[in-house]
Parts: structure tokens; C-alpha cells; sequence
């Protein structure tokens, strides 16, 4: 890539507030990954009892939904990512694209 291509990419206003706002929402992501993964790996390591504690008069235990929602947490946030690069990213990163070829 020509570095002068880059120099004016780097330059661009928009392309600073492209990395700057995906780069906050993706870390915000992270962290609230990571808190619900380790939390619930917590809760195997030193609550074993709330896990084990049956639902109702079933066999089935509190380990299995919340194991459950830590998935559905991950494909929700995926999900959330993904929109946000599609309606407001790929449309910066287009301006950029647009403004830096002229």
C-alpha cells in the first residue's frame, strides 16, 4: 500500500472517529464478555451449591439455564456488534474511502 495512501487515511477526521467509536463499543463488548464468561466460571469454582440447586421438583439444575444464557449472551452481542458495523461503521468507513480516493 502506497504511504501516502495511508498517511491520508490516518489523516482523515472521519477515519479517527471510526477507529475511535469502534474501538470503545468493541472493548465495552469485550468486558461485558469476559464478565459474564469468568463470572459463571466463578460460580463453578465456588458456588457449586447454586448451580446444583434443582428447578421445581424437575431434575433440572440452575447450571443448566444460566450456562444456557451465557450462549445466548455471546450470539446477543455478536448480534449487536454486527448491527452497529453495518448501519454506522461500514458508512464511515465508506466516507473515508470516498473523500481519500478523490
Amino acid at each position: 500500500m502506497d504511504t501516502s495512501l495511508v498517511d491520508r487515511i490516518t489523516a482523515n477526521p472521519d477515519y479517527q472517529t471510526l477507529k475511535s467509536k469502534r474501538n470503545s463499543f468493541g472493548w465495552m463488548l469485550t468486558w461485558a464478555m469476559l464478565i459474564v464468561y469468568y463470572g459463571f466460571i466463578v460460580l463453578i469454582a465456588f458456588k457449586k451449591d447454586v448451580l446444583a440447586a434443582r428447578i421445581g421438583s424437575g431434575v433440572m439444575t440452575w447450571g443448566i439455564p444460566i450456562g444456557f444464557g451465557v450462549i445466548v449472551f455471546t450470539i446477543l452481542i455478536t448480534a449487536l456488534y454486527v448491527q452497529r458495523a453495518n448501519s454506522e461503521y461500514d458508512a464511515l468507513a465508506e466516507k473515508v474511502k470516498r473523500e481519500v480516493l478523490k
